[in-house]
């Protein structure tokens, strides 16, 4: 019997543009952070079981302002992503010798839950809210037992933050699949464009309709040991750097020219918010007001 899909939640980030452990920042009326809704949204979707990345350091915190709430009404495992998870010893210790503090980035952290995933699966970020029809898309893409992958984009134009620059992948689709991904690291509103600039300074003007990937993925849970020789080959050519990260729209565009998979895209009218800086908390919590006075959801989410 097909198992029902599986939720990873990326909650380890460091939240260093935030100022603050964006994933445990309480925005609901009772104290719901934003990947309470995410849950939410995918239990109701059909997902069976969650899985939370997060960080040592922040174990005893993430149990009492999230766990604990949650309480029996969610399966749940948590999985830890520290600098040396999953690294072979010298190349922990020549990361730290060169000055490294955080872990590997996103790829990284979903490895670090791979003894988990015994069924097909998507992966978020703890800290944007992707709506609940983008999780039933998914849903019922990975309760089909899927052989390819799958991502839900979004408009580049619904995306942004006004308080700074942000990381977005943007993906070319042809014929309902994803062909390439491109991940961008300084995307801002200027005036009445969009652009990135580029590591030699130069800006370059992209479009609002572009599609962009923000982490929502979804696979096979055979995919687990591409993901593990992709995030090895890594390491490989960038284990002694002090910044780089291993992102997960980059092993999809790995995997898509390597032929290791096909990617889907699922169309899904979804809206998109997040808490990037935490000049973007007010906003995302008014938002979150307004559709629990719309009755999207209940006033306490696990009551």
């Amino acid at each position: 019997m097909q198992k029902k899909p599986l939720l990873v939640v990326l909650a380890a980030g460091m939240g260093s543009r935030y100022g603050g452990l964006k994933q445990m920042d309480k925005i609901g009326a009772g104290g719901e952070v934003l990947l309470d809704y995410s849950v939410f949204d995918a239990l109701r979707a059909g997902f069976g079981r969650v899985v939370f990345v997060i960080r040592r350091d922040i174990e005893r915190d993430f149990h009492e302002i999230v766990l604990k709430r949650m309480g029996a009404r969610v399966l749940c495992d948590t999985a830890f992503q520290e600098l040396g998870s999953l690294l072979p010893p010298e190349i922990a210790r020549a990361a730290k010798a060169n000055g490294r503090t955080k872990p590997w980035g996103t790829t990284h952290a979903l490895l670090c839950a791979g003894d988990k995933i015994d069924a097909p699966f998507a992966v978020i970020n703890a800290d944007d809210f992707y709506g609940k029809e983008s999780y039933e898309v998914m849903a019922a893409y990975l309760a089909a037992g899927p052989a390819d992958g799958a991502i839900v984009p979004y408009r580049l134009s619904q995306v942004l933050s006004p308080s700074g620059t942000v990381t977005r992948g943007i993906c070319e689709v042809q014929g309902g699949y994803l062909r390439s991904v491109n991940e961008l690291l300084k995307i801002q509103r200027e005036g009445d464009g969009i652009y990135n600039t580029n590591p030699d300074g130069v800006k370059q003007r992209l479009s609002p309709d572009a599609p962009v990937s923000m982490n929502f993925f979804g696979y096979p849970e055979s995919i687990i040991p591409h993901f593990r020789r992709y995030f090895d080959e890594f390491l490989q050519s960038h284990g002694n750097e002090e910044k780089s990260e291993c992102y997960l729209p980059l092993a999809a565009d790995a995997f898509i020219k390597s032929g290791k998979t096909a990617i889907r895209v699922l169309d899904a009218d979804s809206e998109w918010f997040g808490v990037t800086y935490k000049e973007d908390r007010e906003a995302a919590a008014a938002r979150v007001a307004q559709l629990t006075k719309d009755g999207v959801y209940p006033p306490r989410l696990w009551a």
